[in-house]
């Protein structure tokens, strides 16, 4: 039996993938640190040289590498386009995308304020797309 999806179960998988990068701007967007670690647990998470694994790591890294503000969040908006997701197999893709964040602040207005590009590989765990 082939591993290679059909059309149907390929467009299941990109929507999966694009549903996981959703979750993880929202999450950050509106400071659920937890809820990320949560859906990063079983990532390495890589931040230009450095990899951070494990759930409570990954937790420790989004608590003390964002600013948060009165209201617990970072006050940002993230954006992700131009998503392009490869299915290499029906329990593995890979997709890779770019980002921009806005930010406000009490004394600036929401603005640009960093760009770039998310590289990621996904694979089903246990019925799950992580």
């Amino acid at each position: 039996m082939s591993n290679t999806p059909d059309a149907v179960a390929r467009l299941i998988i990109e929507s999966e993938v694009r549903r996981l990068l959703s979750r993880y701007t929202h999450n950050l967007d509106f400071g659920n640190v937890e809820a990320n670690a949560e859906l990063l647990a079983d990532a390495q998470f890589k931040v230009i040289d450095e990899f951070i694994t494990g759930k409570d790591n990954i937790a420790n890294f989004l608590r003390t590498n964002l600013q948060y503000h009165s209201d617990n969040t970072p006050r940002t908006w993230h954006s992700i386009s131009n998503i392009l997701i490869e299915v290499q197999s029906a329990t593995e893709a890979s997709s890779v995308c770019y980002f921009t964040v806005h930010q406000q602040t009490d004394g600036l207005p929401l603005q640009a304020i960093v760009t770039g590009r998310y590289i990621d590989t996904f694979a089903l765990h246990d019925g799950e797309w992580r």
